[in-house]
């Protein structure tokens, strides 16, 4: 019955995507009014009623081929950003070339998202949140379902121009688009469209326009965060691997020494080098930053993923606001294998972290020995460790116990269903009120569980 059902939906949702771009809201009001009017006219004798059907049918016969017959030779090219962040709004430039012999005017411009409709695999296994409580009618003819994966696997809204485009044989101009992403992840951009409607704006001609592929990384949705304070300070020391010359800003002054090749130019003292005849460098004393550990439980058994989403978007959050100015930044999850990305002076940017959160997927197995093993590799680079569960339960109890007992302090962040049942430690963030409990958090986050 389902796999029936998922072909009636697959089908019917083609058709009417095919329908609604070449159909405008006027015109579909206007096939409503010549629908009822012929019910309505049937077996009577009202003039009104036959003077609406005239009206509607003939404003469709003359819509609809006025429209089929108009032409256009357009190419264009995409000017876009290289990021932008779920749930904001997106302006981006086209640049249009008009090649037809025959004037453009009152089109538009309209970039169509990938094929949003679920594949069998989904429609058969998912669930709608609420679905156990609809009627019996809806649960077997589950619509409600499917219209919930497929507004669920729309990237983008909106993509079409704020004017109109109107060009003379050979000129080109640039068109302002405009599409708000409603999910991270990468959006390729290969079918861009020109509407051509006809003189009543009834109906309207969807040709391709010839453009090269665009993409867009859209980037985790963030969360305003209060100011947190992490464990740990800049110190001064005599050795290890980020000193100051590859990271931050130089130590105290503590004498004069020969140069040595890789010494930065800045850090010449040129009253000793024209004195002695012989290049000589300050010597100052080495500078250590912080490093802050930020582990992703990227495990989901949910298949809706949902919660997975709130724990993407909390540790991008965290990313973008902690200073990556003063200390160093370790992304740490698991996407197949344990991967780390650091941020940081010297280093990479914020910017990087959260490109690489964008294309985090979930893991429908436990792996958290491969995470534990990375951790506990770098424990003596990491001042402390901000940890974000995706729910909890006994593998994620054992996996922070075996980093605590490794001596890395941790602050611990769940996030899960309903109120904390008491045996999470940390911080507990409920699912769907990431904000608010967010709001909450102390200045300090609690590493003691």
């Amino acid at each position: 019955m389902d796999r029936w059902l998922y072909h009636v939906y697959f089908h019917g949702s083609g058709i009417y995507h095919f329908l609604l771009r070449r159909c405008r809201p006027a015109g579909i009001t206007l096939l409503i009014v010549l629908v009822l009017a012929t019910c309505l006219g049937l077996g009577k004798q009202a003039s009104s009623t036959y003077q609406l059907f005239s009206l509607s049918l003939g404003m469709v016969m003359i819509g609809v081929p006025w429209a089929m017959s108009r032409r256009a030779r357009v190419e264009a090219k995409r000017e876009m950003p290289r990021f932008a962040t779920a749930g904001e709004p997106l302006r981006y430039t086209v640049r249009v070339w008009h090649h037809s012999p025959r004037r453009l005017s009152r089109a538009w411009l309209a970039d169509t998202p990938p094929d949003p409709r679920p594949g069998l695999a989904d429609f058969t296994v998912l669930r709608e949140p609420g679905e156990e409580e609809r009627n019996l009618f809806d649960r077997t003819l589950p619509y409600y379902r499917w219209q919930w994966l497929y507004l669920g696997n729309r990237l983008f809204s909106g993509g079409f121009s704020k004017d109109d485009v109107s060009l003379e044989h050979g000129q080109h101009a640039s068109v302002t688009m405009e599409l708000t992403p409603l999910r991270r992840g990468v959006i390729r951009f290969n079918d861009l469209r020109v509407l051509l409607p006809d003189p009543f704006g009834l109906f309207q001609r969807c040709r391709r326009v010839k453009a090269p592929t665009a993409t867009l990384t859209v980037l985790p949705r963030r969360f305003p965060l209060p100011p947190i304070e992490l464990p740990g300070g800049a110190a001064f020391k005599i050795s290890g691997e980020a000193n100051t010359n590859t990271i931050g800003t130089s130590g105290e002054f503590v004498g004069l020494r020969d140069y040595r090749p890789g010494d930065p130019l800045r850090q010449i003292h040129w009253k000793s080098w024209a004195r002695t005849g012989r290049p000589i460098v300050k010597e100052l004393e080495d500078t250590f930053y912080p490093r802050y550990g930020l582990i992703v439980d990227t495990l989901s058994t949910d298949r809706t993923d949902q919660q997975f989403e709130e724990v993407i978007s909390v540790a991008a959050s965290f990313a973008a606001a902690i200073d990556t100015n003063e200390s160093l930044l370790d992304l740490m999850f698991i996407k197949n294998e344990a991967h780390l990305v650091t941020a940081g002076r010297g280093v990479e940017r914020a910017e990087k972290l959260l490109e690489v959160l964008a294309g985090v997927s979930p893991e429908r197995e436990d792996n958290y020995e491969d995470l534990a093993k990375l951790v506990l590799r770098h424990r003596d680079d990491l001042t402390s460790c901000l940890v974000i569960f995706n729910g909890w339960d006994q593998a994620r109890s054992e996996f922070l116990n075996k980093l605590t007992r490794g001596g890395i302090v941790c602050a611990p962040i769940v996030i899960g269903r309903g109120a904390n049942p008491g045996q999470a430690p940390g911080h507990w963030l409920e699912s769907g009120q990431i904000m608010r409990d967010l709001k909450r958090l102390p200045v300090r986050l609690n590493t003691q569980f």
